[in-house]
């Protein structure tokens, strides 16, 4: 699997880098806690730069976006390749909903930029579709091997990640625990009928 993500800045004087490091860190926390509703404003205050300073960096919101998504889109690569290299195939699909609905309660930001709910968000489309076409053949392999139920799609997997959402409301020192417990209910519904009855 191969993603295409955003190109890392030419190399900045110490100070120009330090500010962007700043900007990114700042814009990182906002979007996890409050999601993709942070305005540039209250970056550019967090980071303690001034505006000017903050758009030579990222002239939009999106480019500020892909910046701060830019680990979490490598994460997500990682989880997906870990998965489809597992020989059992089972194990890898539970691996997936396990630590993408986890990275989801995490980053609020992330979550909604992955499902496109906000509107003008970040485009994570190509990622999004790749992942997607990863998972459905993981999720094939699965059925395969008789673990996962016959009747799983896709679209079972977006609901799964649309009602994790509310786990990044949970406080934070709960969200993992929480995300780790509505995963393993959500691998239990999934489970093919004769394995769940074994």
């Amino acid at each position: 699997m191969t993603l295409e993500l955003p190109q890392a800045p030419a190399v900045l004087r110490s100070d120009a880098q330090e500010n962007r490091d700043r900007v990114l860190s700042a814009a990182r926390e906002l979007f996890a806690a409050d999601g993709l509703g942070v305005t540039m404003r209250e970056v550019a205050r967090r980071a303690g730069v001034g505006p000017a300073t903050l758009y030579r960096r990222f002239p939009t919101k999106h480019d500020l976006m892909l910046a701060a998504f830019h680990d979490e889109m490598g994460v997500c690569g990682s989880i997906m390749s870990d998965a489809i290299a597992d020989e059992d195939a089972w194990r890898g699909f539970c691996s997936v909903i396990e630590r993408i609905t986890e990275l989801n309660a995490r980053n609020q930001g992330f979550a909604d930029a992955f499902l496109a709910t906000y509107p003008d968000a970040v485009d994570l489309g190509e990622h999004r579709s790749q992942m997607l076409r990863d998972f459905s053949g993981l999720a094939r392999r699965a059925q395969r091997s008789g673990h996962l139920r016959s009747d799983f799609t896709v679209d079972d997997f977006l609901v799964i990640l649309l009602a994790g959402r509310g786990l990044t409301r949970a406080p934070a020192e709960r969200r993992v625990g929480a995300a780790r417990r509505f995963a393993r209910l959500a691998i239990d519904g999934l489970r093919a009928p004769s394995v769940a009855a074994a």
